[in-house]
């Protein structure tokens, strides 16, 4: 993976991959045989693994929610589109009204980021 743009560099552990502001778990063993990171989101974890990209990175739908994502919920969507609009990354909002956006990273992997209390 290539994460950069809107997330920020840095992990303590060396890894170098990109963590979106998220605190890196430093009690997890790093030693694997490619390297990652495990991320706290609250009282949960997200294994972000480095790992060749078999999906193909042009030909995916302009609109992220037309294609395979995964969707964070946040209480307000606001400051993530002020980051995106602030670091000229492209992304698209929710085509049916709801307070979501989408988004992707350099490697076509799209991301939806969903306001709480909106589809729940």
């Amino acid at each position: 993976m290539r994460l950069t743009g809107w997330m920020q560099w840095g992990c303590s552990a060396g890894c170098g991959l990109a963590t979106g502001g998220l605190k890196i778990n430093p009690d997890r063993n790093l030693k694997l045989p490619y390297r990652g990171a495990w991320l706290w989101l609250g009282p949960d974890m997200i294994h972000l693994m480095e790992l060749p990209n078999p999906d193909p990175l042009e030909g995916r739908p302009e609109h992220g929610g037309k294609d395979r994502h995964m969707c964070l919920s946040v209480q307000s969507i606001e400051p993530l589109v002020a980051r995106l609009d602030a670091a000229g990354l492209k992304y698209t909002r929710s085509m049916s009204g709801r307070a979501a956006v989408f988004f992707r990273d350099p490697d076509a992997n799209c991301l939806e980021c969903a306001e709480m209390g909106t589809w729940r």
